[in-house]
């Protein structure tokens, strides 16, 4: 019986949710008209502010019920439809979102970003308050440059790895005490699981921590192990509250042989090493990496946000000195 009524009550989930994607593409369809009718009236000089604060009150006067028309919000609806007029498929996406997730994607300055933000968002089905944070912490532009330093063991992998891993990841959910040990830093991350893996991005998938795997007599143990479904294998995380040193790569990649030979299945691809770091220099990463023949990502950690310009500095410095190498 109680089979049958669970039966039931899925019927009516699936019913309201399909309701709620209608009534939300009703809406974006509707602010999208709106907005294309004040912007070519806009553009042709016969609307200007006092025109549309006339028309917000207008609609508030003859139907007290309707909302969100505040000559505000129809200025929005104004640049929901020049922002997204001359891009089908950005406007695809917008219209899967919430008028708050639009409302916030719309003051990104570059259509790439909103594109990133969109494409995530519409995937993973973020809420706003998760939206928000994946915005506030800059994770377009640590993603952009991770996707331009990995190293080439990691772009000739059979599986696309572009957008999934950070050149630096943001923790500042975490309560660590001070100072704080390796150990201390991975059971912060365990506690506040959930944020981190909305950190680490979709298709994350939590294993084990302290994962041991043996070989011959010796046990070793692995700090973070997750499973990729996208990239079909195993993540192996190592964590060091220290900068980084080449030795360091050398422990990562001896875990990932133990893990390719005793742990990965068959149809699994080869695992993946991401070492995480306190600090790390670029030229450094850069070294070790040349010789290496183990798909591993050296990424730092920072435990407060980033300012967004410091990476938007660092993100078009990097895109000039690629221009620069492709042009001799």
């Amino acid at each position: 019986m109680e089979e049958d009524f669970n039966y039931i009550l899925s019927l009516i989930h699936k019913a309201k949710s399909s309701a709620y994607k209608q009534l939300n593409n009703q809406l974006n369809s509707l602010y999208y008209s709106v907005g294309k009718y004040v912007s070519e009236k806009v553009s042709n000089a016969l609307w200007g502010k006092s025109v549309v604060d006339d028309l917000s009150h207008f609609i508030k006067e003859s139907n007290p019920t309707i909302k969100g028309f505040s000559s505000r919000n129809i200025w929005r609806m104004k640049q929901f439809y020049e922002t997204y007029s001359n891009n089908t498929k950005l406007s695809t996406l917008s219209a899967e979102l919430t008028w708050s997730h639009n409302t916030r994607i719309m003051t990104l300055k570059t259509e790439e970003e909103r594109a990133f933000y969109l494409t995530v968002c519409s995937k993973q089905n973020y809420s706003v308050r998760e939206l928000n944070r994946l915005i506030d912490s800059s994770t377009f532009e640590r993603t952009m440059l991770a996707d331009n330093k990995v190293s080439d063991v990691i772009k000739n992998l059979p599986q696309n790895t572009d957008g999934i891993f950070k050149d630096s990841y943001v923790l500042e959910f975490l309560d660590l005490p001070i100072p704080y040990k390796e150990k201390d830093l991975s059971a912060a991350l365990i506690s506040s699981l959930k944020d981190f893996i909305l950190e680490l991005g979709s298709g994350f998938s939590f294993i084990g921590q302290e994962y041991k795997v043996q070989v011959g007599t010796d046990d070793f143990f692995i700090d973070l192990l997750f499973f990729h479904r996208h990239l079909k294998c195993l993540v192996a995380f190592e964590l060091k509250t220290t900068k980084f040193k080449p030795a360091d790569l050398g422990q990562l990649e001896f875990y990932l042989e133990a893990l390719d030979r005793d742990v990965k299945r068959n149809d699994e691809n080869p695992s993946i090493g991401i070492l995480l770091c306190r600090e790390k220099n670029d030229e450094v990463v850069k070294y070790a990496l040349s010789r290496s023949m183990s798909p591993a990502v050296i990424a730092e950690y920072e435990t407060k946000l980033i300012p967004k310009r410091v990476l938007q500095k660092k993100l078009n410095e990097f895109y000039k000195l690629l221009e620069d190498n492709n042009s001799r």
